[in-house]
C-alpha cells in the first residue's frame, strides 16, 4: 500500500515528470516541411471555399427573424418614431452610416471591385465601422 505524497509507481502516467527520480523525456522530434511556399499557396488556391449560406448562418438568420417577431420590433419603431424621439434619430443615422459603410465593403469592394483583402487596403473602414455601430448601440 502506498502512502499519499510519496512517489512511486501508483502515479498516473501524465505526472510521471513531476517523480522524485524521473529521468527527464525528450521532446517529440520536429516534424519536416510539408513543402514549399509555392506548394502551400496552390494547395490553398485549389481547396474549395465553403458557401456562404451554410447551416450555421441560415440558423442566425431565422433567430435573427424570430427574435423580431417575438418582441414586436415593428410596432416598437412605429410607436417611437410617433413620440418624437431624437435619440432614435440620432442612433438611427448612427446605423445607417455603420451599415452604408459595411455594405460598401461587402458589396462594392469584394463582390464588384473584387478586393477580397479590402482591409488591409482600406485599414481606416473597420474601425470607422465598429465605432459607428458601438455609438449607435449605446445612443
Amino acid at each position: 500500500k502506498m502512502e499519499a505524497g510519496r512517489g512511486g509507481e501508483g502515479f498516473p502516467r501524465l505526472r510521471r515528470g513531476l517523480r522524485e527520480g524521473a529521468e527527464p523525456r525528450e521532446p517529440p522530434p520536429l516534424q519536416p516541411p510539408l513543402g514549399t511556399a509555392e506548394e502551400s499557396t496552390a494547395a490553398e488556391k485549389t481547396r474549395k471555399p465553403q458557401p456562404r449560406l451554410n447551416i450555421h448562418s441560415a440558423f442566425w438568420i431565422l433567430a435573427s427573424i424570430a427574435v423580431t417577431y417575438y418582441f414586436e420590433f415593428f410596432k416598437t419603431i412605429k410607436e417611437t418614431i410617433q413620440g418624437d424621439s431624437w435619440w432614435f434619430a440620432s442612433g438611427s443615422c448612427l446605423l445607417a452610416a455603420c451599415l452604408s459603410v459595411a455594405f460598401y465593403c461587402i458589396i462594392y469592394l469584394e463582390w464588384y471591385c473584387g478586393i477580397e483583402d479590402y482591409d488591409a487596403r482600406y485599414p481606416v473602414l473597420i474601425p470607422i465601422t465598429t465605432a459607428t455601430f458601438i455609438a449607435a448601440a449605446i445612443w
